[in-house]
């Protein structure tokens, strides 16, 4: 068998916010109730992780801790990892962009790059922070088992760059509510082999 290093990296994606469903971004709404317990049933008793990184947004910083103390394991809050900003499409619903401008929504998903909510962060921005991201944490936690407590968008983002997808069809990624995401990372820099063992199911 090969000595190669390999690190596990799980991805989780926060439950329901407080609000329900809409174009969130960095809106800090908190986790509802229905989404602690999402959450909670997503981990239940598993504690494989050897450190939990976590988006400082509050629905995502909250669960990280609760549960690195439940288990004792450490927590770090990584503001890199925070969710794409969606400029002024944040706070609203998909109806109501769709009554304001029949399509747009749809033109969205099918070509972000060309049809990019009015001030929001573009793709190409959110690649270079979530991927620099990702990148530090593999290098500062080679070997390890990692959890990452994030948002739908850096979860896109990350199985993009694991894929090596065309950006702009980062949108064709389903992920649900505390769906977890695991990758298994073998060797270093820059000759390392990234897999990904499943996505958007349970551990």
């Amino acid at each position: 068998m090969s000595n190669v290093v390999t690190t596990t990296i799980d991805l989780i994606r926060h439950g329901e916010p407080v609000g329900g469903r809409k174009y969130r971004g960095q809106i800090d709404d908190p986790l509802s109730d229905k989404g602690w317990a999402q959450m909670r049933e997503a981990v239940g008793d598993h504690r494989p992780w050897d450190v939990i990184i976590s988006s400082t947004l509050s629905r995502c910083i909250d669960f990280a801790r609760e549960l690195g103390q439940r288990v004792g394991i450490d927590v770090n809050a990584e503001p890199r990892l925070m969710e794409i900003g969606f400029g002024e499409w944040e706070g609203r619903t998909a109806s109501e962009l769709e009554q304001a401008d029949p399509g747009q929504v749809q033109r969205f998903l099918n070509d972000p790059l060309n049809n990019t909510p009015p001030g929001a962060e573009t793709l190409a921005e959110f690649e270079t922070r979530v991927i620099g991201a990702w990148n530090d944490i593999l290098q500062q936690h080679t070997g390890q088992h990692v959890l990452l407590v994030g948002h739908a968008g850096i979860m896109r983002m990350i199985i993009r760059h694991v894929l090596d997808m065309p950006i702009d069809r980062i949108y064709r990624i389903q992920v649900a509510n505390a769906a977890v995401t695991r990758i298994r990372v073998e060797g270093k820099d820059p000759n390392a082999f990234s897999r990904l063992l499943f996505h958007d199911g349970n551990l």
